[in-house]
């Protein structure tokens, strides 16, 4: 990655982009160009009005991208933002992250919540919190954990698909979570908790707490008889 200067904010003002070794920001920090460095930290407020391209990115505080991001490594435990396109090759979130168009990478772990305004596309896709994706979510091997809230998503598609709820020892009553999409195709799928028009799969397995308009499968259904199934058709 780049080498050059550190850039430390511990007040409020407005920088030059340009190229950086570390950027650690603890007041308010805005970022007036293109800016490309090898270590973001971000313990207060900071915006960039501009691109951003950086290898390892710690978000504590909270930080936007008026711009698009890319990133190696990112830890997201506060809020961040992207107006633009998103490039976080090893992505997790125990904060909240929102992406203006589209995000990609390899591995995503999302514990916390994300909102895209387009398409997620990775190898491996985990969550065990919450997410609204209003594009397709596209990845060789989705594992989702229902806790609690709706997780949604236009499209899903994937090679091994998983979706349970998961289950909560809270006394009190927090709803258990729930996945829609209009469409989830994928090679293995099997669902929990999940409300689809159309499920389309080799090897298909609907859980409890399912309604789905129609099955489309080429190998293997099994069902939950409490969920709807409204039609199945082996192709």
């Amino acid at each position: 990655m780049t080498k050059g200067q550190n850039l430390t904010i511990n007040g409020s003002g407005s920088y030059p982009g340009g190229q950086y070794d570390k950027i650690s920001i603890r007041g308010e920090g805005t970022i007036s160009n293109d800016v490309e460095c090898a270590i973001i930290h971000v313990y207060g407020t900071s915006e960039a009005l501009e691109n951003v391209k950086a290898g390892s990115i710690k978000v504590f505080g909270e930080a936007e991208v008026k711009g698009n991001l890319q990133s190696e490594e990112i830890l997201v435990m506060g809020t961040m933002e992207v107006d633009g396109r998103a490039a976080l090759k090893n992505m997790k979130i125990l904060g909240m992250l929102e992406v203006g168009a589209g995000l990609t990478g390899d591995e995503a772990n999302i514990k916390g919540s994300i909102s895209v305004n387009g398409d997620v596309e990775y190898e491996t896709f985990e969550s065990t919190g919450g997410f609204e994706i209003k594009g397709l979510l596209n990845a060789d091997k989705i594992m989702i954990s229902l806790r609690f809230g709706e997780s949604s998503a236009e499209e899903i598609g994937g090679g091994v698909i998983k979706v349970k709820k998961k289950s909560t020892f809270l006394p009190f009553g927090r709803e258990t979570g729930t996945l829609t999409a209009k469409v989830i195709e994928g090679d293995d799928i099997y669902l929990e908790n999940t409300k689809a028009d159309i499920v389309r799969g080799k090897r298909v397995k609907i859980g409890t707490g399912c309604q789905i308009g129609s099955v489309e499968y080429t190998t293997e259904l099994t069902h939950d008889p409490g969920s709807t199934i409204k039609t199945k058709t082996k192709c």
